[in-house]
């Protein structure tokens, strides 16, 4: 007689994206309009903005490439996979083609004026 196949639940740590992505943490979607309409859960305002949770070795090594994990970042979400990692977010395996903007804080301090 057969034994029946035991079913082991894998747990995984990391996410490591290979090739030219980047895994990002979708930012969550807006309720809200900018005017201050609340909007029905029915109806969702998309948002294609996150934070880069990792980035490939291949990005991470390449120049041309000024994005590193934490950023804040605009991408295009046509070719996004979602990642079923932690029930609780909402990861992303982003090609670095659809990653099109990073936001970045002005840390210069503006010239002083003269007087």
């Amino acid at each position: 007689m057969a034994k029946p196949l035991e079913t082991k639940r894998m747990t995984f740590e990391t996410v490591e994206p290979l090739g030219k992505r980047v895994l990002i943490r979708k930012d969550e979607d807006k309720k809200q309009t900018k005017g201050g309409i609340q909007l029905p859960d029915s109806i969702e305002i998309p948002t294609i903005t996150g934070r880069v949770v990792a980035v490939s070795a291949l990005i991470e090594n390449d120049e041309n490439y000024p994005i590193r994990q934490y950023d804040k970042i605009l991408f295009n979400p046509k070719n996004a996979i979602p990642v079923d990692f932690e029930s609780d977010n909402h990861l992303y395996v982003v090609p670095i083609e659809d990653v099109v903007a990073v936001f970045r804080k002005n840390t210069e301090t503006p010239p002083a004026e003269e007087t």
